[in-house]
């Protein structure tokens, strides 16, 4: 599938082409957002994830308004998948470089990076490019592959989901960070923010047979929630997800979501794969759950084209 032709079929025309956002009165942030900002949503396109992130962050004021001195922070990618990044299974490593850097300038004192991979974690944190980054930008690159760094946790208000065991370093950080990768997926449609939060529990058959979506926005209640969620739309798996099968599957979108609101960040990435919010079962259950605004219109927000 070509770009162009993606992009015809997208709601809205797409984020990319321009018009997919539209923009009503001043939207209010939810209470869950842990800081006041000018714009609901930074939605940037067009240059690279780390030139589209410097700019989408400006926007905000800067990681400050996110990340205090001293503090330890979780960056947390999806890096679920053994394969190189050119084939976009697992977040962009250079984003994942670009974000600690970010948050090292802001004062943070730690940053730690990890995922509960489904592929083998030594191999995946190597060939996914994201260990090297990480460590590049001076992150902390932890396992998450055995039960005793998951500590259980109660889920308030849970439907489905009524506890977990969740991996320490989210416990013990102060700032968690969300940078999904934007991509197809063959359960539930697609994954961005709110699925990425698999990748910090211990136990997902649970999840998987008992009504993954409603699992989905359950954990979004636990009270350890992103700061700011970064959804990295530079090359998308269109189809074939969540692994993908080869570069066929991808479309180059070369396009960023920036975003408190984990809700609203998965509203703007449905429709950049051309879905109605709603049809993302997931996504209207954690609206009405008051996780957050699917009701993008409602939103203040920013756009910019490289």
């Amino acid at each position: 599938m070509k770009r162009r032709e993606f992009f015809k079929t997208s709601a809205g025309a797409g984020l990319a082409a321009g018009a997919a956002l539209s923009l009503g009165g001043y939207g209010r942030l939810w209470a869950s957002s842990p800081a006041k900002t000018k714009y609901d949503m930074v939605a940037v396109m067009g240059g690279s994830p780390e030139a589209m992130f410097d700019l989408g962050i400006q926007e905000f004021g800067g990681m400050e308004v996110f990340v205090k001195k001293g503090q330890k922070v979780l960056v947390k990618p999806d890096i679920g998948w053994d394969v190189v990044p050119e084939l976009a299974a697992n977040t962009n490593p250079d984003l994942v470089r670009r974000i600690i850097e970010h948050c090292f300038r802001a004062g943070a004192k730690e940053v730690y990076v990890f995922d509960h991979t489904c592929d083998n974690w030594v191999n995946t944190y190597k060939n996914s490019g994201i260990e090297k980054a990480a460590k590049t930008a001076g992150a902390k690159v932890v396992p998450a592959d055995v039960e005793k760094y998951y500590h259980a946790v109660e889920i308030s208000g849970g439907i489905r989901l009524k506890s977990a065991k969740v991996h320490e370093i989210l416990l013990e950080t102060d700032v968690f960070i969300n940078v999904p990768v934007l991509k197809d997926h063959n359960s539930v449609r697609m994954t961005a923010c709110l699925k990425n939060t698999m990748g910090i529990v211990w136990d997902r058959g649970y999840w998987h047979s008992n009504n993954l979506n409603q699992c989905i926005a359950d954990y979004a209640l636990f009270e350890k929630k992103p700061a700011l969620n970064v959804v990295d739309c530079y090359n998308v798996i269109v189809k074939h997800g969540p692994q993908g099968v080869s570069r066929e599957d991808l479309v180059q979108m070369k396009s960023q979501i920036l975003t408190p609101d984990w809700v609203a960040a998965d509203a703007a990435s449905a429709k950049m794969l051309g879905i109605d919010p709603q049809r993302i079962d997931y996504i209207p259950i954690a609206h009405k759950m008051g996780i957050g605004n699917m009701n993008l219109e409602s939103l203040e927000i920013k756009r910019i084209k490289l």
